[in-house]
């Protein structure tokens, strides 16, 4: 019976020890912002921004400006996840061909279609009030 008592006994205290000596490892988890996710960029984005350096137009300015595409391109592959989307963003801003005038242009011709419709104006003779 001692003999069975002290197995019992042993073991339970290596069951303990085992617990207490095992390393836990532990999980954070916090918050993470728009921002931050919104400032990693993927390799899409470096290789589009990549790409902008690419075309002839570009290509030309740059060239007269002074600075050598492959400049350009070491720069903006040495660029930061932040930085590139930042450039991306600032590419997707520009007019695509010049034209924004016309964008200003329909946008108030649209305002004044839908006030001679709810008949706040009478410019457009094609148009019938709604009062």
């Amino acid at each position: 019976m001692n003999t069975r008592f002290l197995r019992i006994t042993s073991r339970i205290s290596l069951a303990f020890m085992l617990c207490f000596t095992i390393p836990m490892q532990t999980a954070q988890a916090g918050m993470v912002g728009t921002g931050q996710i919104a400032a990693q960029a993927s390799p899409d984005q470096r290789a589009r921004a990549i790409g902008f350096f690419e075309r002839e137009d570009v290509r030309k300015t740059l060239e007269s400006y002074g600075v050598s595409p492959a400049d350009a391109k070491a720069r903006v592959a040495a660029m930061t996840d932040a930085e590139i989307a930042s450039l991306n963003e600032k590419i997707d801003e520009m007019p695509a061909g010049g034209d924004s005038i016309l964008g200003v242009l329909f946008a108030i011709f649209i305002i004044l279609l839908i006030t001679d419709i709810l008949g706040l104006t009478k410019i457009f003779p094609f148009t019938r009030s709604v009062r």
